[in-house]
């Protein structure tokens, strides 16, 4: 396995010590499940904001439970293999939940980043970011680029 992949424990310690060297922590978390131009344009974009970039990465499951039967197309491991080989990606922890709201709260990133689809006032774990001093921020997407219009012209019906 990657070394970059790590467990919740082990990605703590790293973090509190890299904190203690004043090191911006940022956390974006997604499914990721045919990484494509636009995601890595977005995680660029994200490790740009501060040290470390940490993505939390949607378990197998937790995807089928986001986007339905037939997804992932890729599995975690995989996944998380292909992420974790970004030089830009520093670390990659995969989650079960719906949603990574608990990574964030044992994590504590300085920096959350969601895409820019989202509504900056519902981003989760923006209330806890905020509590402790971090910020929230939205990067905007590359036009042209998502996974599931891939998925589509795979199949032919694009």
């Amino acid at each position: 396995m990657n070394p970059k992949i790590k467990t919740l424990p082990a990605l703590k310690k790293i973090l509190s010590g890299a904190k203690r060297r004043n090191k911006k922590v940022v956390f974006t978390n997604g499914c990721f499940d045919l990484l494509h131009r636009g995601h890595v344009e977005y995680l660029k974009k994200a490790a740009s904001l501060g040290d470390i970039l940490v993505l939390g990465l949607n378990s197998d499951s937790s995807v089928r439970g986001l986007k339905g039967e037939g997804r992932p197309v890729t599995s975690q491991g995989d996944r998380a293999n292909v992420l974790a080989s970004l030089e830009f990606v520093d670390y990659v922890i995969i989650f079960k939940e719906g949603t990574p709201l608990n990574l964030i709260k044992e994590l504590k990133p300085d920096i959350l980043v969601k895409g820019a689809d989202w509504d900056k006032n519902k981003i989760i774990g923006k209330t806890q970011v905020e509590s402790y001093g971090g910020r929230v921020e939205v990067v905007h997407y590359l036009k042209g680029y998502s996974t599931t219009d891939l998925l589509k012209k795979i199949a032919g019906k694009s």
